[in-house]
């Protein structure tokens, strides 16, 4: 059971991990609240620390956001930036995937990229100087939550097969139900069991998971390594600029 967790952790952190893989990849998503919860502590610390040290809050937001850059090893940025130039650049669904799988980045990648981060700076300002922590937490949580979501209820785009499918192809209804309580209780604990923050940001990461989800589904006919990293991302923009806005309000 341990090993889905040594695959979480390789795959959507550069945490070096002993031990070995999982045999079923996708039986690593039960894990990846657990890592998400991790890596949101991470870049929760690094916010708090910069503000009450350094007491410079745009840096401390700047930090936060580069640092789930560096933990991630800018894994879900890259593929924000390829859903981009694919969805944007291609007419067809074969010309989407092709340009997708381009490692190259065009002009709506290079959009995506910097309203992405400029965004996210935006709304972690306010977060650092309101110092709610824990929403900087959920954001990350519920990201790693929408993958398994995205994945779990869509089919793998690609024909001939790629670097997600082995995650893509085993995931059902029981990852989402585990993830589900995972996800929720974890949430409990970092805000306090406040209803009203429930509200707020579980609802904007569900809205993130359609969004992305109905645009995949129109557009390629289901998701892709790059479709996860791209929700992964907006979700995260969704959750914290909701928990600005409800932080901003108490």
């Amino acid at each position: 059971m341990l090993s889905g967790l040594v695959t979480a952790l390789r795959t959507l952190t550069v945490l070096p991990v002993p031990g070995r893989d999982t045999e079923t990849f996708s039986r690593s998503f039960f894990w990846f609240p657990v890592v998400g919860l991790l890596l949101g502590l991470m870049q929760a610390a690094i916010g708090y620390f910069g503000s009450h040290f350094a007491s410079w809050n745009e840096l401390s937001a700047a930090l936060v956001v580069l640092g789930g850059i560096a933990l991630t090893r800018a894994m879900h940025a890259d593929g924000l930036a390829d859903l981009a130039d694919g969805f944007w650049g291609g007419r067809t669904r074969e010309a989407a995937l092709r340009i997708m799988k381009d490692p190259n980045v065009g002009s709506f990648g290079a959009i995506a990229l910097s309203g992405m981060m400029l965004l996210k700076w935006i709304a972690m300002l306010k977060l650092v100087g309101f110092g709610a922590f824990g929403f900087i937490v959920a954001g990350v949580l519920l990201a790693r939550w929408v993958q398994v979501l995205l994945a779990s209820v869509l089919p793998y785009a690609r024909s001939e097969g790629g670097t997600a499918q082995a995650f893509v192809s085993g995931a059902g209804g029981l990852h989402i139900v585990v993830t589900s309580m995972l996800t929720l209780s974890f949430l409990v604990v970092l805000l306090s069991a406040d209803l009203y923050a429930l509200v707020a940001v579980i609802p904007a990461a569900l809205a993130a998971a359609v969004l992305t989800g109905v645009l995949s589904h129109r557009k390629i006919g289901g998701v892709t390594g790059d479709v996860l990293g791209a929700g992964s991302e907006v979700a995260e923009l969704f959750v914290w600029i909701a928990a600005a806005l409800y932080a901003g309000q108490v």
